[in-house]
């Protein structure tokens, strides 16, 4: 309805201008009559805002993510925040002016002179509080973004040292006992070796987007000042595939082999004798022997030698040390995992060297980061290999339930585990790209192969000068390697499942012919059952193969059993003999097939 004749136009709240341009630069002026301005003020961050938005939906979820490990961004964010900051001040103190002066100018019906403005305290607190309003956003923005920077930098540059000083841990244990369960001393020495002039500093050639892909993941143990390297995965992507396979190496691999050419075989010899777990400390500092800094060299060291062990090129290597893994598990609060076997424990290293008993049940588990890292640690009542697979079923679990709705919120204390225990050198240009490979690969395609014995690894208990030690078949891995995206997985899964049952098998001649049992042992060998052929005869005349299962293994060996009645068409027998030191005695007869393990490595 019309103002009547003489009646004075309603005035526009100069706090109600400020708050609008608090929601958007022009919107204030816009409510106060200043059409012109508000166009002024609006068309900047809308033509920016069009930009970005454009920018965005060209790009996929991951790149977008990837874009924020990029070395330009989080210093141009630090920089358009600052000028968005001032920006948006001038466009609310604007505001507020122009609404007043319009009131005022109304006020005095438009005579000549300058419009006389009133200080109105009330108007002028709302003022302050959306300002302070205004400015506390971009003060967190910037926040973050300084946040974000520190833990790139560290995570990003192995050069810069960000691991907290080093305390009591809570698994702390003792080393050297030579127990599988231990964590072993490193042997050797860390010093450096007068052999010859320090080798240049090179760096791999980037990944090109097209071939294979290896990423070396390490968990290291850095108790006590120590480095460990007791968890040695390599991710391997082939981009053009989509396909993915994980391969684990056990900590106490020993004997793996080191390239021709390289001056460390005038240091090490051929092989490097020590468990695997302890080459980064004893390569850091030999500048002769091994490319790199003093912060890079042990790594480009277990890139070479694992590249070697597998026959690939391993590009880059992420490691994240175990108070670190514990850490972001409870930042991303928490993983659930699916528990396929129970893991029983009664010596698990505690705090101060004390031993503790752990259980975890089989089934669906959610976990903090201290139970994930038990549950990806624990060593006494399973095997190591049991361990890789565990190891590689956090990460997995890591994988599929982390997403940017859980990290948001925590990204405080996810920002301050990552900087002080993950370390890269993986360019952060390639994350990106990275992120949206990773993001393309389906899960359910991956391979995880631990390398287990008596096919991949001969593993030795006791009697070895190292202790228990495990020494690698390069050969076998090296072919299981380059077939990972080729071979049929349920020849791999069905090793896996027969090496984690242990049986013992000894194979007797029955048949006289030459060298029959021990060919009959080397295709079971083959198949992943450990067996052996002893220089023994029969007790007495053989017509048919006949396979007998000793002192109750029957009830644990069920796929080793179901294996040997397959291949050899009999029905196993039982018997009970406290002297036997065999699980299985396989005795062959002229009618048992004449079975070889196929030409390969």
């Amino acid at each position: 309805m019309p103002s009547p004749q003489g009646a004075r136009p309603r005035a526009r709240s100069a706090f109600v201008a400020a708050f609008l341009s608090l929601l958007l630069p022009g919107l204030g002026h816009a409510y106060a009559g200043a059409y012109q301005r508000a166009v002024g003020f609006a068309a900047p961050p809308i033509l920016l805002f069009a930009l970005l938005a454009g920018f965005v939906l060209r790009m996929d979820r991951a790149e977008l993510i990837g874009i924020v490990f990029v070395g330009w961004f989080l210093p141009s964010v630090f920089v358009l925040n600052l000028i968005a900051l001032v920006y948006r001040l001038i466009a609310i103190v604007d505001a507020y002016r122009v609404a007043e002066y319009l009131n005022a100018y109304a006020a005095t019906g438009g005579r000549l002179g300058r419009p006389r403005l009133i200080l109105n305290p009330i108007s002028a607190a709302g003022l302050l509080a959306v300002v302070l309003v205004m400015a506390g956003g971009h003060i967190a923005v910037a926040r973050y973004d300084l946040i974000l920077s520190s833990a790139a930098e560290c995570v990003f540059n192995p050069e810069v040292d960000c691991t907290p000083s080093p305390g009591p841990s809570p698994s702390a244990s003792p080393g050297g006992s030579g127990d599988p369960g231990d964590s072993p001393e490193p042997t050797g020495s860390a010093e450096p070796t007068p052999v010859g002039s320090d080798l240049p500093n090179q760096t791999a050639p980037p990944w090109n987007g097209e071939e294979r892909l290896n990423i070396l993941l390490i968990g290291a143990d850095e108790q006590g000042g120590g480095h460990n390297t007791d968890t040695l995965i390599v991710v391997s992507i082939d981009p053009l595939t989509q396909r993915v396979a994980m391969f684990s190496l056990p900590r106490d691999t020993v004997d793996v082999p080191i390239p021709a050419g390289s001056p460390a075989r005038a240091f090490f010899g051929r092989v490097y004798e020590g468990k695997i777990n302890s080459l980064y400390v004893n390569a850091r500092l030999k500048s002769d022997l091994f490319p790199g800094t003093d912060a890079t060299r042990g790594y480009n060291a277990l890139k070479m030698l694992l590249g070697e062990l597998y026959g690939l090129d391993i590009k880059y290597f992420v490691e994240v040390n175990f108070d670190g893994f514990r850490q972001v598990v409870d930042a991303l609060g928490g993983v659930t995992i699916n528990v396929q076997i129970p893991v029983l424990d009664d010596r698990y290293p505690a705090a101060e060297g004390r031993l503790r008993r752990v259980y975890i049940p089989a089934g669906i588990q959610h976990m903090t980061g201290e139970e994930a890292l038990v549950y990806a640690r624990s060593r006494h009542g399973s095997t190591d290999f049991d361990r890789g697979q565990r190891q590689q079923r956090v990460l997995l679990s890591l994988r599929q339930q982390t997403d940017i709705t859980r990290v948001l919120p925590r990204i405080d204390a996810l920002a301050s585990a990552v900087a002080g225990s993950v370390r890269t050198d993986i360019p952060r240009d390639l994350v990106p790209q990275l992120l949206g490979l990773a993001d393309s690969i389906d899960i359910r395609t991956l391979r995880s192969i631990v390398f287990t014995p008596p096919f991949h690894q001969r593993e030795i208990l006791t009697g070895d000068p190292r202790g228990y030690v495990i020494i690698p078949n390069a050969e076998r891995i090296r072919a299981a390697v380059a077939e990972a995206f080729t071979a049929d997985p349920a020849v791999e899964d069905r090793r896996a499942r027969l090496a984690e049952e242990g049986a013992i098998v000894w194979v007797l001649n029955g048949s006289g012919i030459g060298g029959h049992a021990s060919q009959i042992a080397s295709y079971l060998d083959f198949l992943g059952i450990a067996a052996s052929a002893p220089n023994q005869a029969p007790d007495g005349p053989v017509s048919a193969t006949t396979i007998v299962v000793y002192n109750g293994a029957e009830a644990r060996l069920t796929e080793t059993i179901a294996v040997l009645e397959s291949v050899f068409g009999v029905t196993v027998t039982t018997a009970v003999d406290p002297d036997a030191r065999f699980d299985i005695l396989l005795t062959t007869a002229p009618s048992t097939p004449n079975l070889t393990p196929p030409p390969g490595p």
